[in-house]
């Protein structure tokens, strides 16, 4: 007697998260460790003798509104992509990259303010670690820029235009994930300074 092969309907076969995405995830799983074990290495290395602290400054705060009022830039603009709204698309995309832009001014000019005070590379406490994983994040968040740009100057583009939405859900959701590791390592050194 042979057996009938099951053969499961169209839409309920299981859907291939596209490459993209999966490379990204992969990406932010890897960048999530790094920051897991930097911030572990600060708990750890705080009760050492000579660790020297910093206050947090102000525009820290301001770089934090800045990147968070951002991923919702960020959201609208591919809501309003998905939608065809491509005079509110470029609107908001072009806000959320002047943001991404101002966070980047602010976080430098928080750091002059920390460098004037002292702190500095040399010596064992928390604003050379501060300076570490800070810095390792700027560079992510200047990825995350470079992804705007590109996407700013595609929709101002004058050639033909795709509606392909998987590009801009890489970048929406990579933006996202800068935003909230900001926002875990601001809450970190505020909590744990």
């Amino acid at each position: 007697m042979q057996q009938a092969e099951f053969v499961k309907p169209v839409n309920e076969q299981r859907k291939k998260i596209h490459p993209h995405k999966f490379a990204m995830w992969v990406g932010i799983g890897s960048i999530i460790m790094m920051f897991a074990g930097l911030t572990s290495a600060y708990i750890v290395k705080r009760d050492q003798p000579g660790w020297t602290t910093f206050d947090i400054p102000r525009t820290f705060w301001y770089s934090t509104l800045a990147i968070l009022v951002s991923s919702l830039t960020m959201q609208m603009s591919l809501k309003a992509f998905k939608e065809r709204q491509m005079q509110l698309y470029r609107l908001v995309i072009s806000a959320t990259l002047f943001l991404g832009c101002l966070f980047i001014l602010l976080q430098w000019l928080s750091f002059r303010q920390i460098w004037k005070t002292g702190i500095t590379l040399k010596g064992s406490g928390a604003g050379q670690f501060l300076y570490v994983i800070a810095g390792l994040h700027a560079v992510h968040v200047f990825g995350g820029i470079i992804a705007l740009l590109v996407t700013f100057i595609r929709a101002f583009g004058v050639r033909k235009r795709s509606y392909n939405s998987i590009p801009l859900e890489v970048v929406t959701t990579y933006w996202h994930f800068v935003d909230l590791l900001w926002l875990y390592l601001f809450i970190f050194f505020l909590w744990i300074h």
